[in-house]
Protein backbone atom coordinates (compact mmCIF):
# COMPACT_ATOMS: atom_id res chain seq x y z
CA UNK A 1 0.00 0.00 0.00
CA UNK A 2 1.43 3.49 -0.71
CA UNK A 3 2.73 5.42 1.85
CA UNK A 4 2.02 8.80 3.07
CA UNK A 5 4.86 11.34 3.73
CA UNK A 6 3.27 13.97 6.24
CA UNK A 7 4.39 17.46 7.28
CA UNK A 8 6.59 16.37 10.52
CA UNK A 9 6.76 18.44 13.54
CA UNK A 10 9.85 20.10 13.77
CA UNK A 11 9.89 21.22 16.85
CA UNK A 12 7.91 20.34 20.16
CA UNK A 13 5.31 24.01 19.55
CA UNK A 14 4.98 23.56 15.48
CA UNK A 15 1.03 23.30 14.54
CA UNK A 16 1.68 24.54 10.62
CA UNK A 17 4.58 24.96 8.22
CA UNK A 18 5.24 26.59 4.89
CA UNK A 19 6.04 23.74 2.26
CA UNK A 20 8.63 26.29 0.76
CA UNK A 21 10.59 24.20 -1.63
CA UNK A 22 10.79 20.51 -3.19
CA UNK A 23 13.76 19.16 -3.41
CA UNK A 24 12.87 15.67 -4.87
CA UNK A 25 10.01 15.43 -8.13
CA UNK A 26 7.38 12.65 -8.90
CA UNK A 27 9.26 9.59 -10.48
CA UNK A 28 12.66 9.80 -8.02
CA UNK A 29 13.73 7.52 -5.88
CA UNK A 30 14.07 8.01 -2.41
CA UNK A 31 16.24 6.54 0.28
CA UNK A 32 16.15 7.20 4.06
CA UNK A 33 17.61 9.90 5.26
CA UNK A 34 17.40 11.85 1.80
CA UNK A 35 16.68 15.14 2.06
CA UNK A 36 13.03 15.26 0.43
CA UNK A 37 12.12 19.37 1.33
CA UNK A 38 12.59 22.62 2.88
CA UNK A 39 9.77 24.13 5.59
CA UNK A 40 9.51 27.15 6.66
CA UNK A 41 7.97 27.48 10.50
CA UNK A 42 7.39 30.37 12.53
CA UNK A 43 10.97 30.45 13.38
CA UNK A 44 13.86 28.48 10.77
CA UNK A 45 13.62 27.21 7.05
CA UNK A 46 14.75 23.68 7.94
CA UNK A 47 14.99 20.48 5.93
CA UNK A 48 12.60 17.43 5.93
CA UNK A 49 14.48 13.90 5.73
CA UNK A 50 13.03 10.75 4.41
CA UNK A 51 11.98 8.00 6.66
CA UNK A 52 11.06 5.62 3.98
CA UNK A 53 12.39 4.09 0.94
CA UNK A 54 10.47 4.09 -2.15
CA UNK A 55 9.16 5.46 -5.37
CA UNK A 56 7.94 9.59 -5.46
CA UNK A 57 4.49 8.99 -6.85
CA UNK A 58 2.75 12.29 -6.03
CA UNK A 59 3.63 15.42 -4.27
CA UNK A 60 0.02 16.61 -2.51
CA UNK A 61 0.97 19.99 -2.08
CA UNK A 62 2.78 22.62 -4.09
CA UNK A 63 5.46 24.42 -3.28
CA UNK A 64 4.91 27.81 -1.58
CA UNK A 65 1.83 26.48 0.18
CA UNK A 66 1.29 28.05 3.77
CA UNK A 67 -0.33 27.30 6.61
CA UNK A 68 0.12 23.40 5.98
CA UNK A 69 -0.76 21.62 9.31
CA UNK A 70 1.11 19.16 11.21
CA UNK A 71 0.40 14.87 10.30
CA UNK A 72 -1.24 16.38 7.04
CA UNK A 73 -0.14 14.19 4.20
CA UNK A 74 2.49 16.25 1.74
CA UNK A 75 3.37 13.44 -0.58
CA UNK A 76 2.90 9.71 -1.69
CA UNK A 77 5.56 7.56 -1.37
CA UNK A 78 5.42 4.13 -4.07
CA UNK A 79 6.42 0.71 -2.21
CA UNK A 80 8.22 -1.77 -4.44
CA UNK A 81 5.92 -3.21 -7.48
CA UNK A 82 3.17 -0.23 -6.99
CA UNK A 83 2.07 1.86 -9.72
CA UNK A 84 0.78 5.47 -9.97
CA UNK A 85 -2.76 3.42 -10.49
CA UNK A 86 -2.40 2.58 -6.85
CA UNK A 87 -2.46 5.72 -5.09
CA UNK A 88 -5.41 7.00 -6.49
CA UNK A 89 -7.86 5.83 -4.40
CA UNK A 90 -5.39 7.28 -1.74
CA UNK A 91 -4.56 10.51 -2.58
CA UNK A 92 -8.62 10.88 -2.40
CA UNK A 93 -8.67 10.84 0.99
CA UNK A 94 -5.88 13.53 1.43
CA UNK A 95 -7.46 16.80 2.35
CA UNK A 96 -7.37 19.64 0.14
CA UNK A 97 -5.27 22.87 0.99
CA UNK A 98 -7.36 24.29 2.41
CA UNK A 99 -9.02 21.70 5.12
CA UNK A 100 -4.89 21.53 5.65
CA UNK A 101 -5.51 25.13 7.01
CA UNK A 102 -7.97 24.33 9.57
CA UNK A 103 -7.03 21.59 11.37
CA UNK A 104 -9.28 20.61 14.22
CA UNK A 105 -8.56 22.16 17.71
CA UNK A 106 -8.40 20.94 20.88
CA UNK A 107 -10.69 21.96 23.37
CA UNK A 108 -9.41 24.73 25.08
CA UNK A 109 -9.23 23.16 28.51
CA UNK A 110 -6.60 20.43 26.86
CA UNK A 111 -3.25 21.14 27.15
CA UNK A 112 -2.30 18.12 24.87
CA UNK A 113 -0.15 19.12 21.57
CA UNK A 114 -1.49 18.98 18.28
CA UNK A 115 0.54 15.65 17.08
CA UNK A 116 -0.65 13.95 20.23
CA UNK A 117 -3.02 11.29 20.00
CA UNK A 118 -5.36 9.59 22.72
CA UNK A 119 -3.58 6.69 23.00
CA UNK A 120 -0.09 5.71 22.83
CA UNK A 121 0.47 2.99 20.23
CA UNK A 122 3.70 0.19 19.90
CA UNK A 123 6.55 1.74 18.15
CA UNK A 124 5.72 1.18 13.87
CA UNK A 125 8.09 -0.97 12.52
CA UNK A 126 8.99 -2.88 8.79
CA UNK A 127 11.83 -5.24 8.43
CA UNK A 128 12.79 -4.50 12.07
CA UNK A 129 13.21 -0.67 11.24
CA UNK A 130 11.70 1.86 13.53
CA UNK A 131 9.98 4.58 12.34
CA UNK A 132 10.55 7.74 14.27
CA UNK A 133 10.48 11.76 12.56
CA UNK A 134 13.93 13.13 12.13
CA UNK A 135 13.99 15.40 15.22
CA UNK A 136 13.10 12.75 17.16
CA UNK A 137 15.78 10.60 15.92
CA UNK A 138 18.04 13.45 16.26
CA UNK A 139 17.42 14.11 20.15
CA UNK A 140 17.48 10.26 21.03
CA UNK A 141 20.74 10.24 19.48
CA UNK A 142 22.08 12.74 21.49
CA UNK A 143 20.20 11.68 24.67
CA UNK A 144 21.56 8.19 24.37
CA UNK A 145 18.01 6.96 23.92
CA UNK A 146 17.06 3.46 22.52
CA UNK A 147 14.31 4.15 19.81
CA UNK A 148 12.86 0.49 19.14
CA UNK A 149 12.48 0.80 23.54
CA UNK A 150 9.96 3.78 22.86
CA UNK A 151 6.04 3.48 22.02
CA UNK A 152 4.97 6.41 19.45
CA UNK A 153 1.92 8.86 19.74
CA UNK A 154 2.08 9.75 16.16
CA UNK A 155 0.17 8.49 13.01
CA UNK A 156 0.78 4.63 12.91
CA UNK A 157 2.86 4.50 15.81
CA UNK A 158 5.64 6.43 14.93
CA UNK A 159 7.78 7.99 17.54
CA UNK A 160 7.95 11.84 17.58
CA UNK A 161 9.54 14.32 19.51
CA UNK A 162 7.36 14.16 22.34
CA UNK A 163 8.04 10.38 22.68
CA UNK A 164 11.80 10.75 22.93
CA UNK A 165 11.64 13.75 25.99
CA UNK A 166 9.64 11.60 28.15
CA UNK A 167 11.61 8.68 28.05
CA UNK A 168 15.31 8.14 29.30
CA UNK A 169 18.85 6.57 28.25
CA UNK A 170 18.07 2.88 27.94
CA UNK A 171 13.93 2.64 29.26
CA UNK A 172 11.29 4.32 29.00
CA UNK A 173 10.09 7.19 31.51
CA UNK A 174 6.24 7.38 31.65
CA UNK A 175 4.72 11.10 31.48
CA UNK A 176 4.23 12.28 34.73
CA UNK A 177 0.47 13.60 35.15
CA UNK A 178 0.49 17.11 35.79
CA UNK A 179 -1.72 18.41 39.23
CA UNK A 180 -4.64 19.84 37.63
CA UNK A 181 -4.18 23.50 37.71
CA UNK A 182 -7.18 26.15 38.53
CA UNK A 183 -9.85 26.69 35.63
CA UNK A 184 -8.76 29.11 33.34
CA UNK A 185 -10.75 32.66 34.14
CA UNK A 186 -13.43 33.62 31.84
CA UNK A 187 -11.10 36.59 29.66
CA UNK A 188 -13.52 38.89 27.07
CA UNK A 189 -13.56 38.53 23.51
CA UNK A 190 -10.98 40.68 21.63
CA UNK A 191 -12.99 42.90 19.23
CA UNK A 192 -13.46 41.57 16.07
CA UNK A 193 -11.17 42.63 12.72
CA UNK A 194 -14.28 43.91 11.15
CA UNK A 195 -15.15 46.03 14.33
CA UNK A 196 -11.42 47.35 14.86
CA UNK A 197 -11.59 48.07 11.01
CA UNK A 198 -15.31 50.22 10.57
CA UNK A 199 -13.43 53.16 13.07
CA UNK A 200 -10.74 54.07 10.48
CA UNK A 201 -12.06 55.62 7.23
CA UNK A 202 -11.84 53.19 4.36
CA UNK A 203 -8.51 53.55 1.90
CA UNK A 204 -6.27 55.26 4.99
CA UNK A 205 -5.09 52.10 5.84
CA UNK A 206 -3.63 49.07 4.08
CA UNK A 207 -4.00 45.95 6.12
CA UNK A 208 -0.32 43.85 6.15
CA UNK A 209 -1.26 40.19 6.83
CA UNK A 210 0.48 38.36 10.01
CA UNK A 211 3.42 36.30 9.19
CA UNK A 212 4.05 32.82 11.21
CA UNK A 213 6.41 34.43 13.48
CA UNK A 214 4.06 37.03 14.81
CA UNK A 215 1.30 34.98 15.08
CA UNK A 216 3.47 32.92 17.59
CA UNK A 217 4.98 35.88 18.77
CA UNK A 218 1.17 37.03 19.77
CA UNK A 219 0.08 34.19 20.92
CA UNK A 220 3.31 33.08 23.58
CA UNK A 221 3.06 36.89 24.58
CA UNK A 222 -0.87 36.66 25.55
CA UNK A 223 -0.39 33.04 27.38
CA UNK A 224 2.90 35.19 29.65
CA UNK A 225 0.85 38.11 30.82
CA UNK A 226 -2.37 35.61 31.12
CA UNK A 227 -1.07 32.97 32.54
CA UNK A 228 2.15 34.17 34.47
CA UNK A 229 2.01 36.30 37.92
CA UNK A 230 4.40 38.94 37.01
CA UNK A 231 6.61 41.63 39.67
CA UNK A 232 9.39 43.96 38.84
CA UNK A 233 12.49 44.78 40.71
CA UNK A 234 14.97 47.01 39.55
CA UNK A 235 18.69 47.84 40.29
CA UNK A 236 21.32 50.11 39.62
CA UNK A 237 24.53 48.45 38.79
CA UNK A 238 28.01 50.96 38.60
CA UNK A 239 30.07 49.89 35.68
CA UNK A 240 33.53 51.45 35.95
CA UNK A 241 35.52 48.23 36.28
CA UNK A 242 33.22 46.42 34.14
CA UNK A 243 34.05 48.93 31.18
CA UNK A 244 38.24 48.74 32.35
CA UNK A 245 38.33 45.32 32.19
CA UNK A 246 36.66 44.67 28.92
CA UNK A 247 38.95 47.29 27.39
CA UNK A 248 41.86 45.32 28.67
CA UNK A 249 40.82 41.61 27.85
CA UNK A 250 39.95 43.27 24.19
CA UNK A 251 43.23 44.70 24.05
CA UNK A 252 44.99 41.07 24.74
CA UNK A 253 42.57 39.54 22.35
CA UNK A 254 44.98 37.43 19.96
CA UNK A 255 45.05 38.89 16.15
CA UNK A 256 44.55 36.91 12.58
CA UNK A 257 46.70 37.51 9.70
CA UNK A 258 44.73 40.40 8.51
CA UNK A 259 44.59 42.11 11.96
CA UNK A 260 41.42 41.49 12.66
CA UNK A 261 40.81 40.45 16.69
CA UNK A 262 39.97 36.77 17.34
CA UNK A 263 37.04 38.24 19.49
CA UNK A 264 35.88 41.28 20.73
CA UNK A 265 34.04 41.83 24.31
CA UNK A 266 30.77 43.29 24.80
CA UNK A 267 28.61 44.44 27.62
CA UNK A 268 26.42 41.76 27.33
CA UNK A 269 28.41 39.19 26.99
CA UNK A 270 29.48 40.47 30.83
CA UNK A 271 25.80 40.72 31.88
CA UNK A 272 24.88 37.13 30.30
CA UNK A 273 28.13 35.52 31.98
CA UNK A 274 27.01 37.33 35.23
CA UNK A 275 23.40 36.35 34.99
CA UNK A 276 24.96 32.63 34.75
CA UNK A 277 27.06 33.12 37.90
CA UNK A 278 24.30 34.54 39.82
CA UNK A 279 21.91 31.64 38.74
CA UNK A 280 24.31 29.11 40.68
CA UNK A 281 24.96 31.61 43.55
CA UNK A 282 20.93 31.57 43.97
CA UNK A 283 20.12 28.24 42.73
CA UNK A 284 16.39 28.21 44.17
CA UNK A 285 15.91 30.99 41.54
CA UNK A 286 17.16 28.59 38.39
CA UNK A 287 13.31 27.52 38.48
CA UNK A 288 11.17 26.59 36.32
CA UNK A 289 7.25 26.00 37.50
CA UNK A 290 5.53 23.24 36.38
CA UNK A 291 1.83 22.04 38.12
CA UNK A 292 3.57 18.83 39.00
CA UNK A 293 6.49 20.53 40.74
CA UNK A 294 9.25 23.11 40.41
CA UNK A 295 12.30 22.21 37.84
CA UNK A 296 15.06 23.11 39.97
CA UNK A 297 17.92 23.24 37.08
CA UNK A 298 21.63 22.31 37.37
CA UNK A 299 22.75 24.96 34.38
CA UNK A 300 22.26 27.67 33.83
CA UNK A 301 20.86 28.19 30.29
CA UNK A 302 20.58 31.98 29.04
CA UNK A 303 18.35 32.75 26.24
CA UNK A 304 19.29 36.64 24.42
CA UNK A 305 16.74 38.11 22.82
CA UNK A 306 17.76 39.09 19.41
CA UNK A 307 16.09 41.77 17.02
CA UNK A 308 14.89 40.02 13.45
CA UNK A 309 12.83 41.92 10.54
CA UNK A 310 9.54 40.64 12.03
CA UNK A 311 9.76 39.86 15.40
CA UNK A 312 12.89 38.23 17.57
CA UNK A 313 14.96 34.99 18.46
CA UNK A 314 16.06 34.00 22.16
CA UNK A 315 18.89 31.83 20.97
CA UNK A 316 20.43 29.83 24.40
CA UNK A 317 23.87 29.89 25.73
CA UNK A 318 23.84 26.47 27.07
CA UNK A 319 25.94 26.15 30.63
CA UNK A 320 26.61 29.78 30.76
CA UNK A 321 28.38 29.78 33.91
CA UNK A 322 30.77 27.05 32.88
CA UNK A 323 31.87 29.15 29.58
CA UNK A 324 34.72 32.24 29.20
CA UNK A 325 33.62 35.50 28.34
CA UNK A 326 35.29 35.17 25.44
CA UNK A 327 33.54 31.59 24.44
CA UNK A 328 30.12 33.55 25.15
CA UNK A 329 30.90 36.31 22.66
CA UNK A 330 31.91 34.07 19.86
CA UNK A 331 28.86 31.71 20.28
CA UNK A 332 26.56 34.02 20.50
CA UNK A 333 27.97 36.50 17.43
CA UNK A 334 27.34 33.32 15.98
CA UNK A 335 23.77 32.29 17.36
CA UNK A 336 23.00 36.11 15.98
CA UNK A 337 24.09 36.01 12.75
CA UNK A 338 22.00 32.76 12.29
CA UNK A 339 19.08 34.17 13.76
CA UNK A 340 18.87 37.08 11.36
CA UNK A 341 18.91 34.66 8.34
CA UNK A 342 16.51 32.26 10.16
CA UNK A 343 18.62 29.52 10.38
CA UNK A 344 18.78 28.42 13.66
CA UNK A 345 17.54 24.72 14.63
CA UNK A 346 14.75 24.20 17.29
CA UNK A 347 16.92 23.03 19.69
CA UNK A 348 19.72 26.02 19.64
CA UNK A 349 16.53 28.38 20.70
CA UNK A 350 14.10 26.58 22.97
CA UNK A 351 14.23 26.00 26.25
CA UNK A 352 16.68 27.66 28.87
CA UNK A 353 16.08 28.99 32.36
CA UNK A 354 16.11 32.63 32.30
CA UNK A 355 16.82 34.71 29.34
CA UNK A 356 18.73 38.60 28.59
CA UNK A 357 16.86 41.40 26.95
CA UNK A 358 19.28 44.44 26.27
CA UNK A 359 17.78 47.63 24.75
CA UNK A 360 20.59 49.73 25.54
CA UNK A 361 21.82 49.98 22.60
CA UNK A 362 18.93 51.65 21.64
CA UNK A 363 19.64 54.29 24.55
CA UNK A 364 16.72 52.97 26.67
CA UNK A 365 17.21 53.54 30.43
CA UNK A 366 15.11 50.95 31.49
CA UNK A 367 11.82 48.59 30.57
CA UNK A 368 10.59 45.78 31.61
CA UNK A 369 10.15 42.47 29.54
CA UNK A 370 7.66 39.99 29.78
CA UNK A 371 8.88 36.50 30.92
CA UNK A 372 9.48 34.17 27.63
CA UNK A 373 7.85 30.77 28.94
CA UNK A 374 8.59 28.42 30.37
CA UNK A 375 11.07 30.57 32.38
CA UNK A 376 10.51 32.08 35.55
CA UNK A 377 12.79 35.20 35.12
CA UNK A 378 13.78 37.79 32.41
CA UNK A 379 15.92 40.25 33.00
CA UNK A 380 15.87 43.62 30.89
CA UNK A 381 18.93 45.60 30.59
CA UNK A 382 19.06 49.80 29.94
CA UNK A 383 21.55 51.60 28.44
CA UNK A 384 25.33 52.59 30.54
CA UNK A 385 24.48 56.34 31.10
CA UNK A 386 26.48 59.16 32.84
CA UNK A 387 25.06 60.02 35.95
CA UNK A 388 24.94 62.03 39.13
CA UNK A 389 25.43 59.75 42.19
CA UNK A 390 26.16 59.64 46.21
CA UNK A 391 29.50 58.49 46.89
CA UNK A 392 29.98 59.02 50.64
CA UNK A 393 29.09 62.50 51.02
CA UNK A 394 30.56 63.21 47.52
CA UNK A 395 28.35 63.63 44.14
CA UNK A 396 30.33 62.13 41.40
CA UNK A 397 30.17 61.31 37.87
CA UNK A 398 29.65 57.33 37.20
CA UNK A 399 28.72 55.04 34.63
CA UNK A 400 25.40 52.97 35.41
CA UNK A 401 23.09 50.80 34.24
CA UNK A 402 19.59 50.02 34.69
CA UNK A 403 18.29 46.28 35.16
CA UNK A 404 15.09 45.03 35.59
CA UNK A 405 14.09 41.83 36.49
CA UNK A 406 10.86 40.18 35.47
CA UNK A 407 10.06 37.38 37.88
CA UNK A 408 6.95 34.45 37.68
CA UNK A 409 5.75 34.75 41.53
CA UNK A 410 4.59 31.49 41.20
CA UNK A 411 8.48 30.30 41.25
CA UNK A 412 10.70 32.90 42.76
CA UNK A 413 9.12 35.17 45.84
CA UNK A 414 10.29 38.81 46.39
CA UNK A 415 12.86 38.14 48.66
CA UNK A 416 14.42 35.63 46.38
CA UNK A 417 14.68 37.72 43.24
CA UNK A 418 16.08 40.55 45.09
CA UNK A 419 19.18 38.35 46.25
CA UNK A 420 19.69 36.95 42.33
CA UNK A 421 19.76 41.10 41.47
CA UNK A 422 22.20 41.67 43.98
CA UNK A 423 24.64 38.02 43.45
CA UNK A 424 24.04 39.62 39.77
CA UNK A 425 24.99 43.37 40.88
CA UNK A 426 27.80 42.28 42.70
CA UNK A 427 30.08 40.12 39.83
CA UNK A 428 28.76 43.19 37.36
CA UNK A 429 30.80 45.79 39.50
CA UNK A 430 33.54 43.15 40.62
CA UNK A 431 34.10 41.45 37.19
CA UNK A 432 37.32 39.63 38.64
CA UNK A 433 34.65 37.60 40.43
CA UNK A 434 33.48 36.14 36.67
CA UNK A 435 37.01 34.82 35.87
CA UNK A 436 37.49 33.25 39.74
Amino acid sequence: MPTNILMPALSPTMEKGKLAKWLKKEGDQVKSGDILAEIETDKATMEVEAVDEGKLGKLLVAEGTDDVAVNTPIAVLLNEGEKLSDIKAEAAAVPTPKAEMQPEKPAPEKAAAPTEKPQQAPAAKRDGRVFASPLARRIAKERGIELAALSGSGPHGRIVLKDVETAKPGQVAPAAKPAPGAPAPQLASPMADDAIAKMYEAGSYEVVPHDGMRKIIAARLLQAKQTIPHFYLSINCDLENLLAVRERLNSFAPQGKDKTPAWKLSVNDFVIKALALALQRVPDANVTWTDGGMLKHKHSDVGVAVAVEGGLFTPVIRAAETKTLSQISLEMKDLAARARKRRLAPQEYQGGTTAVSNLGMFGIESFSAVINPPHATILAVGAGERRAVVIGDQIKIRTQMTCTLSCDHRAVDGALGAQLLQAFKALIEEPALMMA
